[in-house]
């Protein structure tokens, strides 16, 4: 009974619509393969979030993986990564916005022994998963004798600006708004009320010298640093004083109209002739020469 007959047919299999072939995958004459060895060593786990991100541009990707396969300490300053690859200093600049923008990096300020604030760069690998933003390091308290100190330090003065030959108060108060302007170009160029009246004569020296206020702000705003700008007022004074254009050329000033002189009565033929003060006419004095 448990003979199996030969002469069965053998039950029919499902017939197979098209390519639905559950092993059977279609044929493309183009695309992306990939052709794969298994890292052991010397490799950094990248996640798709990132790699596939749809608002990040490809440079803020690119430099996400290159932070994240870098070790702890390394230094990840702007001009580090600068030397490091052919972008410049803007464009990287840009791309480390990005990637704090979508939480990819944080950078916190924190106060080292001895006082000095450094910055430290966490980068993380999935935003949202990892640890919150983490509280900057207090340094240990230090003496009160050196915190009376440092409080009583006196600031670094301004680096000296030009000053105008004529400081007419139209002039100043012209440079003056421009300065109270700036911030509205970069938000880093705040200024206080006393860099204001420091800076003010210098600005002034540049539009005595047929500098417009375009060309000016132009001075003062464009290439600035990418990172903060720790004393603004000290870097417009650098460039105020470095930049200063030279005077424009000499202009003959127009010749001012003859003066005229009051009527004054001849002391000699009682005439009528002008003269700054009373004596002879012209006639009477040539008479007197020749009679001599």
């Amino acid at each position: 009974m448990d003979t199996q007959n030969p002469s069965v047919r053998p039950h029919a299999q499902p017939g197979l619509v098209g390519n639905k072939h559950p092993d059977r995958r279609p044929a493309h004459s183009g695309g992306l393969t990939h052709d794969n060895t298994r890292h052991t060593t010397r490799f950094t786990v990248i996640g798709n979030h990132l790699a596939q991100h749809s608002e990040l541009s490809l440079l803020a990707i690119g430099l996400a993986v290159h932070l994240q396969s870098l070790p702890k300490g390394a230094r990840v300053d702007i001009k580090t990564l600068t030397a490091r690859f052919p972008e410049g200093a803007t464009r990287i600049a840009a791309a480390l916005r990005e990637l704090e923008a979508h939480r990819y990096l944080r950078r916190v300020r924190e106060r080292v022994p001895g006082g000095r604030i450094v910055t430290r760069t966490v980068s993380c690998n999935q935003p949202g998963r990892g640890r919150e933003e983490e509280p900057a390091r207090s340094a240990p308290a230090r003496p009160a004798a050196a915190r009376k100190r440092e409080e009583r330090a006196p600031r670094r003065p301004l680096p000296a600006v030009p000053r105008p030959v004529c400081p007419a108060p139209a002039l100043l108060r012209t440079a003056t708004d421009l300065l109270g302007d700036l911030r509205r170009h970069d938000p880093r160029l705040l200024l206080s009320a006393c860099d204001t009246a420091h800076l003010a004569p210098g600005v002034a020296a540049w539009l005595e010298r047929d500098v417009s206020p375009g060309a000016v702000r132009h001075a003062m705003t464009s290439d600035l640093p990418p990172e903060g700008l720790r004393r603004p007022a000290a870097l417009l004074a650098h460039r105020l004083a470095a930049q200063l254009p030279p005077p424009p050329p000499f202009r003959a000033p127009a010749r001012p109209p003859g003066v005229r002189h009051p009527l004054q009565t001849c002391d000699g033929c009682e005439r009528a002739f002008r003269a700054p003060e009373p004596g002879r006419c012209r006639d009477c004095r040539s008479g007197l020469r020749a009679a001599v």
